[in-house]
């Protein structure tokens, strides 16, 4: 898996930017003659003179009226637009001579105020970027040892009562009372006695006599007395009632298995140890990083615990299986840990420096800032120059896992083509102005999967889900009412509430609430640290969108129902929606503004989940549309 540093750059901008898409297209539509905006073969129009926003009165004929919140209306006259009621904007347009050209043409002086910046596509042998890996700490198991009880009867006492107490080899650890023990060491103290009044005997009675001691010297072996142990008994007057347990091993007990007071028998277990002088790191790395990794690669690992302190590491084994659900390959990480401040259970970054490749197997690159992604689709801006017209066409590639500042094309450019790296939003608004196929207007390609699966978890295991969702309900309403500081403050809330939130069972829910869990933590702290309302709501999505997988995976842990809301305008007429209370719009795209804008989709009952995605298979639930578009 690649972790970026920095969020996807021009399509978060474009998002957080969206529910004013009204204002920049109109600004777009306003200064179009003047930024030179026009299609394939279009003249260059003057519009000096004229009111502002108002075409020329040479372009009467090429003008249309369309709505900055929904560029799908196109009209040949003024009024309000059918959907919205907002009023429609001048759009210029004018002839193409290409009519295969889906681009945008912008004469030079258009170019320079746009402050395009353009750069060649090329090989190259010196960004083989780094693969960054998301782990969790754990013990060698190398070094894993299970101190057993030798022999079976009632623990009498425990000397090591607490797991992370470090043991010596040969440290008695825990005294248990064995009858068995008792027995024969009493048989034992007999038979040494009888050799000591046969010194003096006849060899046959002599030798008789030791080889009963013998006898009851290897019936305690038997009973797995030590030989060392033997020897102190042997010398001892009377039996012992309390057996000693020693730890054959030197270590940190991570597992006190034992209870004082308990019979166990022979092999029992009572405590698991393990070495932690040097640990494991198990990383999941995902199918693209697979073939950047190797056996022997240097790894620097962080942890939140020792923020800005690297720890240096040496990858020792690579999955050759992958995981069917999370589509990853787990990856061993040993660390040295001889000063003991790593400890298991730590979550680990790791960065694994890639070896740079040379000549034809160097990547294909382009700078971070070309493409504007949509969802796993990427959208760059072709540079297309025929005589003295320069184009700019939308180019769908596949890209690769980010390296530093660059992506890899996978496929759709080739090498000597001239993408937009510094303006490609300007060039996408215009085209979304004129109804072109724009970043906005291009559908998502997002596949639903087994992961949104509806597990059944008991309702008292359900329920400690509920705070989580409480604290999304505040963020949801405190966005509603336009009140940014208090949706930071109950996103603060939600961060808290996620690590007291456990599952216990099943283990399926657990392992999906981890993943649900370790996501809406990075959403809500989008929130709290957002300077704007406009990038909370940019968060706000993801993290509805989390919310919805919860419903949708473990059902509805409130003891009210909850309902599934919808509004087609949010983020330029994509769409998002929206978790909430009650079956009135309550829209946290839009606040006030719009507050009613959209529709009721689903409502969910207490313990109820929430209906899949079209196309994905789930069990039905007791779950109601409820009707009714507001608008």
């Amino acid at each position: 898996m690649t972790v970026s540093d920095e969020p996807t750059g021009p399509a978060t901008k474009l998002r957080a930017l969206a529910p004013r898409v009204g204002l920049v297209v109109l600004g777009f539509a306003l200064g179009a003659a003047a930024f030179g905006f026009r299609s394939c073969g279009q003249p260059e129009h003057s519009h000096e003179g004229a009111e502002a926003g108002a075409p020329g009165d040479g372009d009467a004929e090429n003008t249309i009226w369309t709505c900055s919140m929904h560029p799908q209306i196109q009209q040949s006259e003024p009024g309000p637009c059918p959907l919205c009621g907002m009023d429609l904007i001048p759009v210029v347009t004018g002839g193409s001579d290409d009519e295969s050209f889906t681009g945008v043409v912008l004469s030079a002086r258009a170019r320079a105020l746009a402050r395009l910046r353009t750069q060649v596509v090329r090989r190259r042998t010196d960004a083989a970027g780094a693969v960054r890996l998301l782990g969790r700490i754990e013990p060698n198991e190398s070094t894993l040892r299970t101190v057993t009880a030798w022999t079976g009867g009632r623990i009498d006492r425990l000397h090591v009562n607490v797991t992370g107490e470090r043991v010596r080899a040969g440290q008695v650890i825990a005294t248990l009372y064995s009858p068995e023990i008792f027995a024969a060491h009493q048989d034992l103290i007999v038979a040494r006695r009888q050799v000591q009044r046969m010194a003096g005997a006849a060899d046959s009675a002599r030798r008789a006599s030791e080889a009963g001691l013998e006898a009851t010297r290897e019936r305690l072996r038997l009973l797995g007395v030590p030989d060392g142990e033997l020897v102190r008994m042997e010398n001892q007057d009377r039996p012992i009632r309390a057996v000693p347990i020693r730890s054959p091993f030197r270590g940190t007990v991570i597992e006190r298995i034992a209870s004082q007071g308990a019979y166990v028998t022979t092999g029992a277990p009572l405590y698991r140890i393990a070495n932690l002088g040097r640990l494991w790191i198990q990383l999941d790395a995902y199918e693209s990083d697979i073939s950047r990794l190797s056996l022997n690669q240097s790894v620097r690992v962080t942890v939140e615990a020792f923020p800005g302190e690297d720890f240096e590491g040496t990858i020792t084994f690579i999955d050759p299986t992958l995981d069917p659900r999370r589509r990853t390959a787990r990856v061993r990480v040993e660390v040295d840990n001889q000063d003991g401040r790593l400890r298991p259970g730590m979550f680990a970054q790791a960065v694994v420096a890639a070896e740079a490749a040379s000549g034809a197997d160097a990547p294909l690159l382009v700078p971070a800032s070309a493409p504007l992604f949509t969802g796993r689709r990427a959208i760059v801006y072709l540079e297309v120059t025929s005589g003295d017209r320069t184009g700019y066409e939308p180019r769908t590639v596949r890209l690769g896992p980010r390296l530093g500042s660059f992506y890899p094309v996978v496929a759709g450019l080739s090498e000597g083509d001239r993408v937009v790296t510094r303006g490609a939003f300007a060039i996408d608004a215009d085209l979304q102005i004129r109804g072109g196929a724009s970043m906005m207007t291009s559908p998502d390609d997002r596949e639903p999967g087994p992961w949104d699966t509806a597990i059944d978890v008991p309702r008292t295991e359900l329920r400690r889900l509920a705070p989580v969702v409480a604290a999304y309900l505040s963020v949801q309403r405190a966005l509603a009412a336009d009140d940014l500081a208090r949706a930071q403050a109950a996103a603060t809330e939600m961060v808290d509430a996620l690590p007291m939130a456990e599952l216990d069972s099943p283990q399926e829910a657990k392992l999906a609430w981890a993943d649900i869990s370790a996501s809406l933590a990075g959403h809500a702290r989008h929130i709290v640290m957002a300077n704007s309302i406009e990038r909370a709501r940019t968060g706000f999505e993801e993290l509805s969108n989390g919310i919805a997988m919860l419903l949708r995976r473990l059902g509805n842990p409130l003891d009210q129902p909850v309902t599934q809301a919808h509004c087609p305008m949010a983020f330029g007429s994509q769409g998002a929606s929206w978790i909430q209370q009650g079956e009135e719009v309550n829209n946290a795209y839009f606040g006030e503004s719009m507050l009613s804008c959209g529709e009721v989709e689903h409502r969910i009952e207490p313990g109820a989940h929430m209906p899949a995605p079209e196309g994905e298979s789930q069990a039905p639930r007791s779950t109601a549309p409820a009707a009714g578009h507001q608008h």
